[in-house]
Parts: C-alpha cells; structure tokens; sequence
C-alpha cells in the first residue's frame, strides 16, 4: 500500500495524474499500517513464543525485514511533504535495515536447519532491500552512506539471483504458496535503477542495464500467467504488489530521462495494471476476512 501510494505521487509528477489523489490513500495507508502494528505488537505481548517460532522460521524469516522497507518508502513519500519527517522516517528504516541484515546473515551462516526448498525469492528481502536506502538518503546529505547500503544491496543480489535460480531450475518445484514470490525477481533491479539514478544523477550503462533487466524479468514472470492463475487465494499473493510498484516507479523515471513515448505508454499500462491488482488484492483479503481464513495455524 506503501509503494501504491508513492507510485500514484510520482504518477501526478510525471505522468499528469490528479495530484492530490495521493494524499487520500496516504491517510487510509497509515492507518493500515497502524492497525496491522498494534494487533503485531498485541500478538508480541500474547504470544512471544508465536513470533519467536515466526522469526527463526526459515521462510517467515524473510519478511521481518518488510518493516525497515515501509520506513524507508514513508521516507520517500515525505519528501515532497516533509523533510523532517522524511529523515526521521529515514533513520528509523535504515537502522532497521542494517539489523535485519546482519542478523539474517549472521542466522544463514551458522544455520542448521535450513536446506534448498526453503529458499524462493522472498530470500531477496532482508539484505537486498539495502538498496532502497539511497533514494531518500542522497537527499537528506547522506551521500556515502548511501553508496555503503547500496553496495550491500547489489553484491547480495547478484549472489542470490544464482542461487535463487539454481533453485527454480534444479530443484522441486517451488510450493503454490509461495509462487507469488516470484515477482521479487524483478524487484531488486528495478529498485537499484532508480537507487543508482540518485547516486550518479547519470543514465549511464549501469543504469541501463540496470532498469532493462528489470523489465525482462517482469516479462519472463508475466509469461508465466498459467502458473499464478491455478494457485488459490494466500496472504503471499501481496508480493504480487510492491515489485509491481518498483517497476513502475522505474519505468516512470525512465520516461523521465528520455522522453520516450514508450516509456509514458508503459507506464500508465502498468500503474492501471498495478491499480487493479491492488483492488484484487483488498478485496480477496477482505473476504478471506470475513470467512475466517486469515490467521489459520498452518501446516509446516
């Protein structure tokens, strides 16, 4: 919901949306978030073993981390608002981000239980995210820092990318559950395009590259329709969004640095696109709501 916002933002920046239409849906965002927090941090105070047994989960692990990336796009999001809280939103995200990520490593390196099926793209999550710090962080006069997590962000992906498809080509096939991660492939390029966009102020080569492969492997997932369409309804299906967001966020920059009429065509089919899976996606979470399937104990 985060990254739907900032995508409608940057959309009356760039593309002549209604400009303030963000600003509705950043208000019903926050409160998301707050409601999502207090029942989280409820479940902390009522059940610490529960959240314990979530967190050295060697799939659930991965998504701790999402709390550092939604500080980190607020940040984003207040730029254009404001700069105060866009810092403070800021550090939060980032000493976040470094926790996660030296945590999460330091779990993978002296793990013992994990093995190859429990690895899938939300793997990407906890230390590739490292990327997202630059684009408020070079703002805010962070300069170096920003190359430091940014650095971080792109050697991890590159690792990971193989042996994330090692996985997918060599091994079973990935459970339906978690076949929604798979738009996380294209989400780290794009996020680092436009992360490297702030670092350089330069579309260079790196950045082409940068932003091309992103969009070949959105294509590559989008080819594979029939794979998602034959899976039922599971609160993972959320991955489908924010990769949706990065890519959107990128292609709209590049319409930005080039001008190109393909990359304003582009982009509005994919915020529409990105509009309707979000609608999809309230409206499937509501009505598993209201039928009981949230929140289910699930098999291991």
């Amino acid at each position: 919901m985060v990254g739907f916002t900032l995508a409608l933002q940057k959309a009356g920046m760039i593309l002549n949306f209604p400009s303030n239409v963000y600003i509705y849906l950043l208000r019903f965002t926050i409160i998301v978030f707050l409601v999502v927090s207090f029942f989280y941090i409820a479940k902390v105070i009522k059940y610490p073993q529960a959240v314990k047994d979530e967190f050295f989960h060697p799939v659930k692990i991965n998504f701790f981390p999402l709390l550092a990336k939604i500080f980190l796009v607020f940040s984003i999001l207040y730029l254009n608002i404001d700069m105060f809280y866009s810092k403070s939103f800021w550090i939060v995200g980032v000493v976040l981000q470094f926790v996660f990520s030296i945590v999460i490593l330091s779990m993978w390196i002296r793990h013992s239980k994990f093995e190859m099926h429990h690895l899938n793209p939300s793997w990407f999550i906890p230390i590739v995210g490292n990327v997202m710090v630059p684009i408020a962080g070079v703002q805010h006069g962070f300069v170096e820092l920003s190359w430091f997590f940014f650095s971080i962000g792109i050697v991890m992906w590159l690792t990971l990318f193989i042996i994330v498809f090692n996985r997918i080509i060599f091994h079973n096939p990935i459970p339906d559950k978690l076949i929604p991660t798979f738009f996380i492939l294209f989400a780290p390029p794009a996020i680092a395009f436009i992360s490297y966009m702030k670092l350089t102020e330069s579309l260079d080569a790196s950045a082409r590259i940068l932003y091309y492969i992103a969009l070949f492997l959105m294509m590559l997932v989008f080819s594979q329709f029939k794979m998602f369409l034959k899976i039922k309804f599971y609160l993972s299906w959320w991955a489908y969004s924010f990769p949706m967001a990065a890519i959107v966020l990128a292609t709209m920059l590049m319409y930005a640095e080039t001008g190109f009429f393909f990359f304003s065509v582009l982009s509005f089919f994919l915020l529409i696109l990105f509009s309707v899976i979000i609608v999809f996606l309230i409206y499937k979470t509501s009505k598993a709501i209201m039928n009981n399937e949230i929140c289910v104990e699930e098999k291991e």
